[in-house]
């Protein structure tokens, strides 16, 4: 079994093997809109969602993020159960999380890359 990695929202990469909670706050200073998903480890908050344009009462927010915390568990689950090294990271655009295998990852980063280099050419 491959190694699990969460994805932040500032693109770093957490150990999911690590991660002791999974916690959600009112991610704006405002309280008419946001939230904010995150995961401790060591004591330490990663936060894996900041969306300050959420609107509805605190506890309809708080209740949709917790739908995503469901959500964030069954995506940790199937990338445990995945034979290699995975990712594990919010969608912001299809709203849900995805799954990718690292290797996928490394390829991407490669193709960029190359991408970057002939474009120099």
């Amino acid at each position: 079994m491959g190694e699990v990695w969460i994805r932040t929202v500032n693109n770093s990469l957490v150990r999911g093997s690590m991660v002791t909670e999974i916690a959600s706050t009112r991610g704006s200073l405002h309280e008419d809109q946001g939230y904010a998903l995150k995961v401790i480890l060591d004591g330490r908050a990663h936060v894996l969602i900041d969306d300050g344009e959420l609107r509805g009462s605190l506890t309809e927010r708080l209740e949709y993020a917790r739908h995503l915390e469901d959500a964030l568990l069954l995506a940790l689950d199937e990338a445990g159960r995945m034979e290699v090294s995975a990712v594990v990271e919010h969608d912001p655009e299809r709203d849900r999380w995805q799954v990718i295998a690292g290797a996928e990852l490394g390829g991407s980063v490669q193709a960029g890359l190359n991408a970057a280099a002939g474009s120099r050419v």
